[in-house]
């Protein structure tokens, strides 16, 4: 027998084919469900009976950079814009790593335990180099993202200074108008400069671990002055004692500010996001606050300041806009970018070139 006609061990035999397990029509019919943009109406429609999914796409259609998207963003906005305003904003602030998620999942489950709806608009920074965005918050809150009366929506703060998203304040009206009572801002975590979106919260509350400060921080003007309470986060453990330490230097360090407009006196409590120990007592905290302003008006008042500020920065970034995409200034741009890398001429007097052009166009 000759060693070519030998079989040999390692023979794969033809095996049986298998069946198709995914169906061509359900296929195509999935990709032209993607495809296929909901009308403004659509998703207005969707919004106003409690749907996540037309949330979500809303809120992605407003933040879009697209020119295109622009007249749809705002009929949606407009459309809304009659359901909102009927909920508490409340600001979240912090450093990185004082446990701004993880408080803002214990907060959360406490208000939707109460029959609370709560949307969490989590702000996540972008990186200076690859302008990408982690994004991950919901990975952080993964029993609050469970929960049916919760929605978690994290956005990339791109160019926006002020620990928020571009889109923020647009953000919190779709929201309102598809049902959720109390909106909950985490902001960047970027420190002293998180001003923004104090202009857009009725309540601003800041997270402290302990050892992070004295009494030396109440001198300091900025994130400090701005706060209607203190929290002392992770008091669990070892760290109760400290914890309870800089709710006493914190206690201190308000009594350096001016007294508030709204006639509130902030306050300093210490929790554990991990134990749940102290939460009920935020949210005991908050709800005096609301009493407080409600009662005073100085609730609306704050409102009616906010829509004008809002009305001034939406003009502001109108015109920035308008100008970066002028059909006739984006070649002129990149012309006076040239010279002013080259010294050919200043920067002020290229700007001013470039603007005087931009309005003798209008």
């Amino acid at each position: 027998m000759k060693e070519s006609s030998k079989k040999s061990a390692l023979t794969e035999k033809e095996g049986i084919a298998q069946p198709e397990f995914l169906s061509k029509t359900s296929l195509e019919q999935v990709v032209r469900s993607r495809k296929k943009q909901p009308t403004s109406d659509d998703l207005i429609a969707g919004i106003l009976k409690h749907d996540k999914v037309a949330l979500s796409r809303a809120i992605t259609l407003i933040e879009s950079t697209n020119i295109d998207h622009q007249s749809r963003a705002n009929e949606v906005i407009n459309g809304c814009l009659p359901y909102a305003n009927q909920s508490l904003r409340i600001g979240i602030t912090g450093v990185p790593g004082v446990g701004k998620s993880t408080f803002i999942e214990a907060f959360g489950k406490h208000l939707t335990s109460l029959g609370k709806k709560v949307a969490v608009l989590a702000v996540d920074p972008s990186s200076t180099i690859s302008h990408g965005s982690i994004l991950g918050d919901k990975t952080r809150m993964e029993e609050l993202v469970k929960d049916e009366n919760a929605f978690i929506r994290p956005s990339a703060s791109g160019e926006s200074l002020g620990g928020v998203a571009r889109k923020t304040r647009e953000a919190i009206i779709l929201c309102e108008a598809c049902g959720f009572d109390t909106i909950v801002i985490e902001t960047v975590g970027v420190g002293q400069s998180e001003t923004a979106v104090h202009s857009m919260v009725d309540f601003f509350l800041l997270l402290k671990i302990s050892g992070a400060g004295d009494e030396l921080q109440g001198i300091k003007r900025g994130i400090m002055e701005m706060a209607d309470a203190i929290v002392i986060n992770k008091a669990d453990g070892d760290n109760v004692a400290k914890a309870k330490l800089a709710k006493t230097e914190f206690n201190r360090a308000l009594h350096l500010f001016p007294a508030k407009n709204s006639g509130w006196i902030p306050t300093v409590t210490t929790c554990s996001s991990y134990t749940k120990e102290g939460i009920s007592e935020v949210w005991d905290t908050v709800s005096k606050y609301f009493e407080l302003t409600k009662s005073n008006h100085y609730f609306e008042a704050k409102r009616r300041e906010q829509n004008q500020y809002w009305m001034l920065e939406t003009i502001n970034e109108q015109l920035k806009s308008n100008f970066y995409n002028h059909p006739e200034i984006i070649p002129l741009l990149e012309k006076n970018l040239e010279d002013v890398q080259s010294n050919a001429v200043s920067p002020f007097t290229a700007a001013i070139n470039l603007l005087t052009l931009y309005f003798s166009k209008k």
